[in-house]
């Protein structure tokens, strides 16, 4: 930074829930790859949020779960633009809630599957864990790889770039599992 650049950090302190939303509950302080261990931690914490849904009716879980699933983002995009403001980076490793914000989309074909192991314990596994394992991969993939459209968003300013990005792969992703679903069901 020249001289007469000002330093925002040195005048900003985030506030403490915005380092632990943007830290992903501190997933994203383990090593190596913090950007897979937020990634693993928002599928589990997604799985939980499918498990509490099993309480609501069909529809009402659909509305649940999309509404988590985009109040995630924004959550995001603020907590992630209060911390990048107080350090000064334009996307450290260590903020995850991104990961979480993207793996979340990604999992979004594959609710019901979860949803029917959440119910049913003892039931058929299988589908729901392929799927679950399946989404994180993809968009780990995508997240990694960051085709176009997906790396112009990083581009954008403080939470928005530390954010959609992530989003962009977890659409992506999502996508394509949907399409490997619908394909592989022809089969089955």
């Amino acid at each position: 930074m020249s001289a007469s650049t000002p330093n925002l950090s040195e005048n900003y302190t985030a506030p403490r829930w915005a380092w632990w939303v943007a830290t992903g509950l501190g997933s994203g302080r383990l090593k190596p790859a913090p950007g897979t261990w937020g990634s693993l931690a928002g599928s589990l914490a997604w799985f939980d949020v499918v498990a509490s849904g099993s309480l609501l009716s069909a529809i009402a879980f659909e509305w649940f779960l999309g509404c988590m699933s985009v109040a995630i983002v924004f959550v995001s995009i603020v907590a992630a633009g209060l911390v990048v403001r107080q350090v000064g980076e334009s996307d450290p490793s260590y903020i995850v809630s991104d990961e979480w914000a993207g793996v979340w989309l990604a999992l979004w074909p594959v609710r019901h599957y979860a949803l029917e192991v959440a119910c049913d314990p003892w039931g058929n596994w299988k589908p729901a864990i392929m799927g679950i394992f399946a989404a994180f991969l993809l968009f780990r993939l995508f997240d990694i790889w960051k085709p176009w459209p997906i790396r112009k968003l990083e581009a954008l300013p403080g939470g928005w770039g530390v954010t959609l990005d992530d989003v962009g792969a977890g659409i992506m992703a999502g996508l394509l599992l949907y399409c490997l679903m619908a394909f592989l069901s022809w089969f089955v």
